[in-house]
């Protein structure tokens, strides 16, 4: 077995063009210490640890600091001190008892990012419960599954969101932003100034849940799993060190609470840190996402490759008034196409950086802005110092450089790995000690790590092992192309071959010379045997609520036809 270690093994110092020195990840690497990162974030020890004590209460001391700038188009800016959000959760922390809330119980948000959603996030750690999220843009069906699986005590929401939570009047009790007097649901503002707010945060323990996620699979229903305090730490870490998120930073993540990046990072993240975090209450849009950055002075910037084209897609013009005003930007949720990080160095004048993680996991893989180490096109980075990642096969045997697998974290040698398996399914996705992510990866004779996909979307075409990231990259640093994803089609000859369903900008007609055009682009960026064989022009790309491809609707559409045709041909 080839124990290559992918955790700051690196071969040298030596730099080309983008490239940085990598004696300080390094460094940061081998000092890391689990204890000293524990006791800086849980000063209190194991035991009497409170989430909201930790990203509230223990800031609360000085009355000027601010937690939370909150914007909403058309009205003014409110910051709101640590101060203020520890008073007001204590407050609801008495309402949400008084609904039988106790330690241990699950408490959901079904709020847009407005500071009711803080407010019960933390009153609900102060209890020592578990916070579930719920994405306001569910269904009322999605909502009443994953409450029901949760057990979920009361869910907390809003007038326009309220007619979501139909399905679980029967079985939790609602608090509802605006209620009023009339009905059954309690009205959120006049129960919590009712309250007295003296009840001490509940003491916890390091593993004690605090926040419960839904993860989909390809198939299935959503899994839960149960995140502990301690991953709190990893957070922090992440923060520090990838975000680079310092005292004298503006910060704004765009990612939606209702979902584990946003929550973790637009959240617990900066508030354990005791540092201010920004919520937009607004649609996302170009210009008001422009607006937003400029107004509130936006320097350090994090959210989703989806969001980040967008901006793109408007163009310079729209970009040059916060031309040079962001220093970092960090972008997860999937990867980064290398044109997104040279049109912000030409257009933006900033750097921006691929973070690759899980819902399971956190953020685990990343090209440091506060770490110097090689930064490379189409390289997702290097583990975050206190993980141990390593490229994997099936059996989970290690691989060394150059050779595909699955990324996985080894559990033994990573003292911030929090997962431990879902909820009530506590081994599955580990092999031994190692934890499989599903994603196919190759690691890099300096020990970074370069995404192919998932694996169940990568390729096999005339023997060849082709990642869809890659073609979808070329794909569109061709002008005509906005948006692109790439699937393998069932074919007799090659086993698959490659198809890419292409978005067209603006300006641009759909015909076979086109498709031609752009054919003949990729194949002469990539290679002859990865450029698609099929282009279709649609519309539209599937994707999740929070913006992430699905390959696998466009795959399975293709597997189905190829089903349909074989049927239909006589033997």
């Amino acid at each position: 077995m080839n124990h290559h270690l992918l955790c700051g093994d690196l071969a040298s110092d030596e730099i080309g063009p983008g490239v940085r020195p990598a004696a300080e990840y390094r460094r940061a690497v081998s000092d890391f210490d689990a204890a000293t990162a524990f006791a800086a974030i849980f000063p209190e020890g194991s035991g009497r640890i409170n989430a909201c004590h930790t990203c509230c209460d223990r800031h609360a001391s000085d009355p000027g600091r601010i937690a939370l700038r909150y914007s909403r188009p058309g009205e003014a800016l409110r910051e709101i001190t640590f101060a203020t959000l520890a008073e007001q959760a204590a407050k609801f922390a008495d309402v949400l008892s008084a609904c039988g809330v106790t330690k241990g119980d699950r408490v959901a948000g079904l709020l847009p990012r407005t500071p009711e959603l803080l407010i019960t996030i933390l009153a609900t750690w102060r209890l020592g419960a578990v916070y579930q999220p719920l994405f306001t843009a569910f269904g009322p069906k999605a909502i009443e599954q994953r409450v029901k699986d949760a057990g979920t005590k009361v869910v907390v929401t809003d007038l326009p969101n309220r007619a979501k939570a139909i399905g679980v009047e029967g079985f939790c009790r609602i608090v509802t932003v605006g209620a009023g007097s009339e009905g059954t649901d309690l009205d959120f503002w006049a129960e919590l100034e009712a309250k007295a707010g003296d009840g001490a945060p509940v003491p916890c323990e390091a593993e004690d849940p605090f926040l419960i996620m839904f993860t989909s699979g390809t198939t299935g229903p959503a899994k839960p799993l149960l995140v502990p305090l301690k991953a709190i730490v990893a957070f922090v870490a992440y923060m520090r060190d990838a975000v680079d998120l310092r005292p004298e930073d503006r910060f704004w993540n765009v990612a939606d609470p209702g979902w584990a990046y946003g929550l973790y990072y637009a959240v617990t993240g900066p508030l354990a840190m005791g540092l201010t975090t920004t919520f937009h209450d607004g649609a996302f849009t170009v210009e008001d996402t422009y607006r937003t950055i400029r107004t509130l002075g936006i320097t350090n910037l994090a959210g989703s490759p989806t969001a980040f084209r967008f901006l793109i897609a408007a163009g310079p013009a729209a970009a040059a008034a916060v031309t040079g005003q962001l220093r970092a930007v960090s972008s997860a949720g999937e990867p980064l196409n290398p044109e997104v990080i040279r049109w912000f160095a030409d257009h933006l004048g900033t750097t921006i950086h691929d973070h690759y993680g899980q819902t399971e996991l956190g953020m685990v893989v990343c090209n440091h802005h506060a770490l110097a180490h090689p930064v490379r096109l189409g390289s997702a980075g290097f583990a975050v110092p206190g993980h141990r990642v390593v490229v994997v096969n099936a059996d989970g045997e290690e691989l060394g450089p150059g050779e595909p697998g699955i990324l996985a974290l080894d559990r033994a040698r990573s003292p911030l790995m929090w997962f431990s398996g879902y909820w009530e399914r506590p081994t599955a996705g580990f092999v031994g000690d190692y934890y499989l992510s599903g994603d196919t990866v190759e690691a890099g004779a300096d020990g970074s790590i370069a995404f192919v996909g998932r694996s169940d979307d990568v390729i096999t075409s005339s023997g060849y092992r082709i990642g869809p990231f890659e073609v979808e990259s070329a794909l569109i640093e061709h002008p005509a192309v906005a948006e692109s994803a790439v699937v393998g089609k069932p074919d007799p000859d090659r086993t698959e071959l490659v198809k890419a369903f292409v978005v067209l900008k603006d300006g641009f007609a759909p015909d076979q010379a086109l498709a031609e055009t752009i054919q003949t682009y990729v194949k002469k960026r990539l290679s002859a045997h990865s450029y698609p064989r099929e282009i279709e022009f649609v519309d539209a790309l599937p994707k999740t609520p929070s913006g992430k491809l699905q390959r696998f609707i466009l795959r399975n559409q293709e597997v189905a036809k190829a089903a349909m045709t074989s049927e239909a041909t006589p033997d």
